[in-house]
């Protein structure tokens, strides 16, 4: 397979890897292995949820994103703060300080991606009304997630909700707004948003529902962070820029996309264990009286990615603190028309995990797997650099390792060695007798 067509945004320093197997344990897609003492990614099973950066004791896994200097390279630079932003900061009150904090770092405009937050959930109520969707719905906001169904479940492709994620919605307004007001041409403008995960980088990097993306760079949090803190001392109390209700806020923490699209039958769920366990109920019909779902990689939701600063479970409790002196929303939809908020091209299912474009070869192989398999411990310990025994057994398929690599196999090996030569020693001074006798 092409791995070239592959962006992402999580990457490995071999130089720090110590061969441990925290991340090969707990990658969702089965996208790592210990190979001769250092982790590899496979490109191609990736998904940059970022729970190997999460997990790495010796932080060998990074996220790429771009530098702050990005901002110098357009005439006109908007920043899009993803709602997760308002709970890094402690006894914050008014969000009017931070987007002012922005401005005085260098952006000329700023727009709020809450406020796309509740056009998306506008939409969503819309096409939530529609007869022939397949329920339940399933956000499409979150792109580990949406690409963690591309490739592992994709009989849940027509289930998702085909909307652009508030932060695309976000880019395009601000970017359509910015050029009326300014008449600079679309490539002068910058909308750069501002992260608190590795897999939104890989979403305007490498866009799922649109050909390209209207967002041009992307900053982590953990980055603009201290120099918010230190602006926000210097923003003038007349600032009066806030423009998202409780409904786009609440976007930040789990559960508040559902809650935003008013439906009672809803499920939430955060962390990327607990999404696959969901999906997998969900792709064995488990689920009949749901009308939507939100899933969200990381836990908490936004405010629990890897580019964050604060806790997400603290960062939760301060985002409900802000949105208490909200109103409920700010922004609705003026046309009936869902064309600039629909995907521009379709979602489609990456077969990264068949075992071979053949249907007869991938039996075949199938068949020699579950024989392997069979002929491993089960202990799934990841002592051989593979998750389990079963990825063990593909990677033998797939020519990609042998038996040796399990040290059960291999200490039956060195224990039928040495029962082996233990008899051999019993065996030789007899042999050596025998053939003194014979000399005489």
């Amino acid at each position: 397979m092409d791995t070239t067509n592959f962006f992402h945004s999580v990457t490995l320093d071999r130089d720090k890897c110590h061969g441990c197997i925290n991340c090969v344990k707990r990658c969702p897609t089965e996208a790592i292995r210990v190979r001769n003492g250092k982790a590899k990614i496979i490109k191609e099973r990736c998904i940059d949820c970022g729970e190997c950066i999460r997990v790495c004791p010796h932080h060998a896994k990074q996220a790429i994103f771009d530098p702050i200097s990005v901002m110098d390279s357009f005439d006109y630079k908007i920043a899009l703060p993803a709602p997760s932003l308002y709970g890094q900061f402690n006894n914050l009150d008014d969000i009017d300080l931070i987007l002012g904090a922005l401005t005085l770092m260098g952006f000329d405009d700023v727009y709020e991606v809450a406020r796309a937050a509740e056009l998306v959930s506008d939409a969503t109520r819309r096409y939530m009304m529609r007869e022939d969707i397949k329920r339940p719905v399933i956000s499409s906001a979150c792109p580990a997630v949406l690409r963690l169904i591309r490739v592992r479940f994709p009989e849940l492709i027509d289930n998702i909700l085909p909307l652009h994620a508030p932060i695309e919605v976000a880019a395009r307004v601000a970017k359509a707004r910015a050029a009326e007001k300014t008449g600079l041409a679309p490539e002068k403008i910058g909308a750069i948003f501002i992260s608190p995960c590795p897999a939104k980088v890989t979403a305007v990097k490498m866009p799922l529902g649109t050909e390209k993306s209207a967002v041009d760079a992307v900053l982590a949090i953990r980055e603009v962070y201290p120099k918010l803190i230190s602006l926000m001392r210097k923003v003038p109390a007349s600032v009066d820029m806030a423009g998202a209700g409780r409904m786009g806020i609440g976007w930040g923490s789990s559960g508040g996309e559902a809650a935003a699209a008013l439906k009672e039958r809803y499920l939430a769920a955060d962390g990327i264990e607990n999404v696959i366990r969901v999906l997998e109920d969900l792709e064995d019909e488990k689920f009949y009286d749901l009308d939507f779902v939100e899933l969200n990689a990381c836990s908490g939701g936004c405010v629990g990615g890897v580019l964050g600063v604060e806790n997400p479970y603290v960062a939760k409790a301060k985002l409900k603190r802000i949105r208490k002196y909200r109103p409920v929303s700010c922004n609705h939809l003026g046309q009936e028309d869902l064309s600039p908020y629909t995907w521009d091209a379709p979602v489609e299912y990456e077969p990264v995990l068949e075992l071979d474009a053949d249907i007869r070869t991938a039996m075949e192989k199938m068949k020699m797997m579950r024989e392997i398999e069979g002929r491993l411990y089960g202990m799934d310990c990841g002592s051989c650099g593979a998750p389990s025994c079963k990825a063990l057994a593909e990677d033998i398929v797939r020519g990609f390792a042998t038996e040796e690599a399990c040290i059960f196999k291999l200490r039956e090996e060195i224990r039928g060695m040495a029962e082996g030569l233990r008899r051999l020693s019993s065996v030789m001074p007899k042999v050596a007798a025998a053939e003194t006798e014979e000399k005489e």
